[in-house]
């Protein structure tokens, strides 16, 4: 929908209703009305055929042929020339091959990034402030092991998961060539982020504490990161979801690890520091390992995020070098780190307001032509009343969207919003729905302006005009009646000038539509005529 202007041509294009065009000469100036609104009938909201000769286009599409929000995530093109025999549906799974598209193994897929999740935020945790701890954690050893035993279970479901060929973007369903891919690229580094090195150095050594050197080959299980960021871009391209609020999720997610994993480290190289009260925290809370884990863990914290955010209040500084030299990179870590996460904000917040920004440029220099050019403030008034309906009306009505749809759903989307209207018009009685179905898909939605002329006098009949909502000025008509229809059909120009009083919608329809659609059928033309002459004579 929009405006208008955007549609009429400089000639100009007036009509006149039935009723002025009888009662024109004692130039009586009426209000036309409609205060109807579209009625809550169900006409359908898609398109199905039928055959030739029944009337019934435009109803509801059956339900096999239509897509749900929660299946678009999971559709999958085949490439250009792909027959029928090699190209096949990537959703379901076959025998023992699970589809990556499957909505169970999406399933799985969540969970195992929950567990990634964990294993985050436990892992940095345990080996800076539970290995040193006089007994080990007996709840959080079982954890661990549960969770190994998962990724494992997940590297077997891996030789049985199908894959695309990045060279033919055809789903591989061989198990010989799933087991040989997966063998020559992911296999050994799953693998070692799934064994248990603790349990393992416990059985061959019986000590339950290993050093922290063997320790921090369990930095490996962070290879499971990249499930996360794959989850990430799946939300970013699923329409259920908000793309604003997955990027903060994304964004807040990678702020957060890298915080609690620099804390973590922070602290570790002050456990690690022969002197107690030569480190950053024994420097505040002397004998430090003797307090809490959690007193511990949340001045960590609290380092890390003042740091990271550049505020630094002194509490917390380097006392020894490894500590100021570990500072270092990581300032220089976070130059990059903030510059991302601003970049990352500032795009999503620009982007949300761009239009808006758009608006208000158009306005200013709308302001400045009329400044430049002195033109009078009644003008000037009528050219930002016109600029501020467009723009509110293009988020009701998008051309754009529209031409990108097929005709079909364009077809289904006017029948829903525009029939109920143009059933009411009195030319159209009797029509075939067949015909209807055809002009409605023809109609356009403007909104006028208050004081703004839709048709002038004189002006070409090119259109017609059926009143949706508001009031103009001349005639007094009722709900899903029009005017315009005597200059369109008498083939003259329009004898009276139509001025909006409110803010009015209107359904235009081109005059060459609808001969052409009277032409199609004689019945329908024979109806149409008739209905015009009926309403003529009766004034």
């Amino acid at each position: 929908m929009g405006s208008h202007h955007d549609q009429k041509k400089q000639s100009g294009s007036s009509s006149s209703s039935l009723m002025e065009e009888d009662h024109g000469d004692g130039g009586k100036i009426r209000k036309m009305k409609n205060r109807g609104s579209l009625e809550d009938e169900d006409h359908g909201d898609s398109e199905r055929r039928r055959p030739q000769g029944e009337g019934e286009e435009g109803e509801d599409l059956g339900e096999s042929s239509s897509i749900s929000l929660s299946g678009l995530s999971k559709i999958v093109l085949p490439p250009l020339g792909a027959s029928g025999q090699i190209y096949q549906n990537p959703q379901v799974s076959r025998g023992w091959i699970i589809s990556p598209m499957n909505s169970r193994y999406r399933c799985w897929e969540t969970f195992m990034v929950l567990l990634v999740a964990y294993v985050a935020w436990v892992y940095p945790f345990e080996i800076a402030f539970l290995k040193s701890a006089p007994a080990p954690s007996k709840r959080l050893y079982v954890a661990d092991t549960v969770v190994d035993l998962f990724f494992a279970v997940d590297i077997v479901l891996t030789f049985f998961l199908a894959y695309f060929d990045s060279r033919t973007q055809l789903l591989v369903r061989d198990p010989r060539k799933i087991a040989t891919r997966y063998l020559s690229t992911w296999f050994i580094m799953d693998v070692a982020s799934t064994i248990p090195f603790d349990s393992l150095g416990y059985l061959f050594t019986g000590k339950p504490q290993l050093g922290i050197s063997y320790s921090l080959l369990g930095l490996l299980r962070f290879w499971r990161l990249r499930r996360v960021k794959q989850f990430f871009t799946r939300l970013e391209k699923d329409i259920r979801f908000s793309y604003f609020w997955v990027r903060c999720a994304r964004l807040l997610a990678v702020t957060l690890f890298l915080v609690h994993s620099a804390g973590c480290l922070y602290y570790l190289l002050a456990d690690l520091y022969p002197h107690q009260g030569k480190t950053w925290v024994g420097s505040l809370i002397p004998n430090f390992r003797e307090t809490s884990v959690w007193v511990r863990y949340i001045a960590a914290m609290y380092w890390s995020i003042t740091t990271m955010t550049t505020v630094g209040y002194g509490d917390l500084h380097a006392v020894n070098t490894m500590e100021m030299i570990f500072i270092i990179f990581y300032m220089l870590f976070n130059l990059g780190l903030t510059a991302y996460i601003i970049g990352n904000m500032t795009n999503l917040v620009v982007e949300g307001t761009r239009r808006t920004m758009e608006f208000r440029n158009s306005i200013e220099a709308a302001s400045n032509f009329v400044g430049r050019n002195r033109l009078p403030p009644r003008l000037k008034e009528q050219i930002l009343a016109y600029m501020c309906l467009k723009f509110k009306a293009e988020s009701l009505n998008q051309h754009q969207l529209m031409e990108q749809l097929p005709k079909s759903i364009c077809k289904s989307i006017c029948q829903r919003l525009f029939l109920p209207t143009a059933e009411r018009v009195y030319l159209f009685k009797g029509v075939s729905r067949e015909i209807l179905l055809h002009l409605v898909a023809k109609m356009k939605a403007e909104y006028i302006p208050p004081r703004e002329d839709v048709i002038m006098q004189n002006e070409a009949p090119d259109d017609l005009y059926i009143i949706v909502s508001g009031e103009l000025v001349v005639g007094s008509l009722q709900c899903g009646e029009m005017f315009g229809e005597v200059g369109a059909l008498c083939c003259r120009p329009q004898s009276f000038t139509f001025r909006a009083r409110t803010i009015t919608q209107l359904l235009r329809l081109k005059t060459s539509a609808l001969i052409e659609a009277m032409h199609s059928r004689q019945e329908d033309y024979v109806a149409i005529i008739k209905n015009f002459l009926q309403v003529r004579l009766e004034f």
